[in-house]
């Protein structure tokens, strides 16, 4: 009689974006909408874990419900530019074999996330941007594409004139952008083979300029995952990148073997902070164990645990 290997644990964390949550002004109504469109994504991540999927598979399904929620600062309802564009950026990582795909300032992908995988399976580069990462979508009839408007919605057109009235009667432009609030998406997993994946999608910054790229496209700042750990970003991006946030909290836990949470918290409570940034982190190890750590009020989150426990939370105290 052949003896069934014991069941690795399935679990899923994904994120909606860390910031200032103020539920006066988000309202009941739109707060109902967020806890339930992060349960349609960790509905759709799940599904695929527990039919024996890929962690991949699954980041990339949770991700792309959560792009396609305006409620989110990523796919439909992406920040605005300055001139009232919409640029997108998205990566992925699998974390058995270190692959990893990646786009920035995208401009007609409707899941960008769907963009980045295609990047990791099939082009010999990581990171695409702008026109060629546009160019290589023309290549995947799967891959849909949207005219620009399709991603404003009014939220973020008030959002957008809002900061280019503060812009307008200040002196000159603030430096400090800590408790504004971003928003990003994020998805991180463990899959039936003990296997981990990491992705994140943002809009990025409202009436950024320039061909501003943030953290969320960068892998080792907004995304990583190996074999030991898996963890998607969302908060200042400027401040993710200078320290490698996602690749430094990965390399305590490899290096110092420090656990999961220990090693996320300094990172996010301590150093990002330390240097003058802010936001938060998603993080789960191959045993299962959830981290999610953020230095601002709020951060839209949900999670299911190996012991199939699930929730979704927007405030620190929920």
């Amino acid at each position: 009689m052949s003896m069934q290997s014991p069941r690795r644990p399935l679990a899923l964390v994904i994120h909606g974006g860390a910031g200032v949550i103020d539920m006066a002004t988000l309202g009941e109504t739109a707060a109902q909408r967020i806890h339930a469109d992060l349960g349609h994504a960790l509905d759709a991540g799940y599904a695929v874990l527990a039919a024996g999927g890929g962690a991949l598979d699954a980041v990339e399904a949770a991700v792309g419900v959560l792009e396609d929620a305006p409620g989110f600062n990523a796919g439909r309802g992406a920040g605005s530019t300055a001139d009232g564009r919409h640029e997108l950026d998205a990566s992925i990582m699998d974390g058995q074999h270190r692959r990893a795909g990646a786009v920035a300032g995208v401009s007609s992908v409707r899941n960008p996330v769907r963009l980045a995988r295609r990047v990791l399976e099939d082009s010999p580069h990581v990171f695409l941007i702008g026109a060629g990462a546009e160019q290589f979508a023309d290549l995947h009839a799967d891959i849909e594409r949207v005219p620009n408007e399709w991603f404003s919605t009014e939220a973020r057109r008030q959002q957008l004139m809002e900061a280019q009235r503060e812009e307008q009667q200040a002196w000159q432009p603030s430096q400090d952008l800590r408790g504004r609030y971003f928003g990003t998406v994020g998805a991180v997993a463990l899959d039936s083979r003990g296997h981990l994946a990491a992705a994140t999608s943002t809009g990025g910054m409202t009436n950024k300029r320039w061909g501003r790229v943030g953290d969320s496209p960068l892998i080792g700042a907004g995304t990583w995952a190996d074999a030991r750990c898996a963890v998607s970003c969302s908060g200042w991006g400027e401040y993710y990148i200078r320290n490698a946030v996602a690749h430094d909290i990965a390399c305590r836990v490899a290096y110092r073997g420090d656990r999961l949470r220990h090693a996320a918290e300094d990172v996010v409570l301590g150093e990002v902070p330390a240097h003058g940034g802010d936001g938060g982190v998603i993080a789960l190890d191959r045993d299962g164990n959830v981290v999610v750590a953020f230095s601002t009020r709020g951060m839209y989150r949900g999670w299911i645990r190996p012991d199939g426990s699930r929730g979704t939370a927007i405030q620190r105290d929920d």
